[in-house]
């Protein structure tokens, strides 16, 4: 019983820039086609502008879908989905709070691209990945599966690297960007982090994902963070009867 009381006692568990050596290798390369270019974004709430002057790290997803993730402000961190093919975005704001559970919250901002015609469907709360079972490698030694409950939970487990045997159930948000490529996002009680991800799910076999983890370091007090990548595959999928279906049964959350 001594091992399951080691992975049950999560003040042992590993800060987040614990988990950082190595977690990176198979990030994607960085991309230059963004650089001095200026996007005025569009939302009920008014108007942001980005200019790009090499100071984030910009990521090609897609045929003209860009995920760029800007530095950290103190304790918050900008990731942005550009289409430029459709005219869309969206912008997720993560930050890391005083208290609550969880510490690390994050806020969701759908817009358009002033100077792109605006055509397909607005990047919005989805519920397609539920009842998928995914096997996600971010290197040779860390990989962990994804389990989506519903429209505000998800199950993690890790199958090899420091945390092996770790699993926890944490909130997520899902935002389809294009047909097949989601934002997925989640927020750990446990940790005091957050993540943002962007997934190409189209292909059940050859999934990858782009994405940045942003929280509090060892002392619990310092911001940190860092980008990654993932090759993933659908091990399942799991379809529950209409009348129990966590999709149907639970509002999307935005």
């Amino acid at each position: 019983m001594t091992g399951v009381s080691t992975l049950s006692d999560t003040s042992t568990w590993l800060p987040l820039d614990g988990l950082a050596p190595g977690f990176d290798a198979n990030k994607a390369p960085v991309v230059d086609d963004l650089r001095e270019r200026e996007f005025v974004l569009r939302d009920d709430d008014g108007v942001v502008v980005f200019t790009f002057a090499g100071d984030g790290e910009t990521f090609l997803v897609d045929d003209g879908l860009y995920y760029v993730q800007l530095p950290p402000s103190d304790r918050e961190t900008t990731s942005l989905f550009l289409d430029l093919r459709d005219g869309r975005a969206l912008v997720v704001i993560t930050t890391i709070g005083e208290a609550g559970t969880p510490r690390v919250t994050q806020r969701f901002r759908p817009a358009t691209i002033d100077g792109i015609e605006v055509r397909g469907e607005p990047m919005a709360p989805s519920t397609a990945l539920i009842g998928r079972r995914v096997l996600w490698v971010y290197s040779r030694e860390h990989a962990y599966e994804h389990v989506y409950l519903s429209p505000h939970w998800y199950t993690w487990q890790c199958l090899a690297g420091p945390e092996r045997g770790l699993a926890d159930t944490d909130e997520n948000t899902v935002y389809q960007v294009r047909p097949g490529i989601h934002v997925f996002t989640w927020r750990e009680k446990v940790i005091p982090c957050a993540s943002v991800t962007i997934a190409d799910h189209r292909n059940a076999r050859d999934l990858r994902s782009h994405g940045v983890l942003f929280g509090l370091d060892a002392t619990g007090s310092h911001p940190t963070q860092f980008t990654f990548g993932a090759f993933g595959r659908l091990l399942s999928t799991t379809v529950h009867p209409p009348e129990f279906d966590p999709a149907a049964s639970a509002p999307v959350e935005s």
